[in-house]
């Protein structure tokens, strides 16, 4: 059995999170207290038992679900390592899948994850600009709508290409509103302003640059395990010196999501892709990418059980 780990991005966290595994395994428990101790603080709680908007706050969000997908990947390493064939993270979890590639450590990662979630919150702050999710396809092409309300209004860039029919833009908030606009006039079902404080994988992102490259700089990173696909390339990343660079690129450079997935599929053409962490969005988006792909979301204990079955 070939597998494929994916771990989801910011907008997936919940209150509860990660509560039942820390409950029903000791190795779960230890995951989140060593994240805890790595940050200085209660992350644990917040995931566990919220409140939302707390959890949901950039710096905490970020950590938290590296927690989570942490947690789920070392109660099933074991098992699944001999299987696994490529690993692939949505923005802040492409964190996760180097961990899981044995590429940074827990302590490591949880510390870069979390200032990376402050570096994007102060750049928000000090230069606010938003993102929203186009839906349905367009009649001219994001790029194109893009360019013209960047014209018109603000800047304003495709940040994820989730799937042919769910793209989101990011940049500054006229330009993002004007988007909109354009967007439905081009047939866009529906265009969603999200809940974001910043407008991520943008131009907008580039005064966190210099931060995150001294915290990428000063973390210690060895060549991955198995390829990590990149959201910059859509390609494979093998060495610790390509996945310092595109996790930087990452800031500032569109998610290419549904190219990098069906790149990967490409390769793995019978692979069970397994989601690591709470909610089913990337295996959602799985099966609109790739017609037949076999997927698997793991974030309760249930889950953690019913996949290790699976494998045996």
């Amino acid at each position: 059995m070939d597998i494929v780990l994916l771990f989801p991005g910011q907008g997936s966290q919940k209150p509860g999170m990660g509560k039942d595994l820390a409950e029903a395994f000791p190795i779960a428990k230890g995951v989140f207290g060593e994240v805890d101790a790595a940050l200085g603080a209660d992350l644990s709680r917040l995931c566990f038992d919220g409140p939302a908007d707390e959890l949901t706050a950039t710096r905490n969000a970020q950590p938290a679900l590296f927690a989570h997908g942490a947690a789920v990947w070392a109660l099933t390493k074991e098992a699944l390592f001999p299987h696994v064939r490529a690993a692939a993270g949505h923005s802040l979890g492409e964190f996760t899948a180097y961990h899981a590639a044995d590429a940074i450590s827990l302590p490591g990662a949880a510390r870069l994850v979390r200032r990376r979630g402050e570096l994007m919150f102060e750049t928000g702050t000090a230069r606010p600009g938003a993102m929203a999710a186009i839906l349905g396809t367009t009649t001219t092409t994001i790029e194109d709508i893009c360019q013209r309300a960047s014209k018109e209004a603000g800047l304003v860039v495709p940040a994820n290409f989730n799937t042919d029919e769910q793209v989101v833009i990011s940049g500054e908030i006229a330009g993002v509103e004007r988007a909109m606009d354009l967007a439905k006039e081009a047939g866009a079902k529906r265009a969603i302003k999200l809940p974001v404080s910043g407008a991520f994988h943008s131009p907008l992102m580039e005064p966190a640059v210099v931060g995150l490259t001294d915290a990428i700089a000063t973390s210690a990173f060895t060549d991955p395990a198995f390829p990590v696909f990149s959201n910059v390339t859509a390609d494979a990343s093998t060495t610790s010196l390509a996945a310092k660079d595109l996790l930087l690129r990452q800031l500032t450079s569109p998610v290419r999501w549904s190219e990098e997935m069906r790149n990967i599929a490409s390769h793995f053409h019978e692979a069970l892709y397994v989601e690591m962490g709470p909610g089913n969005v990337l295996t959602g988006l799985m099966g609109r990418l790739v017609k037949g792909a076999r997927t698997f979301a793991c974030g309760t204990a249930a889950e953690v059980d019913k996949l290790l079955q699976m494998v045996a």
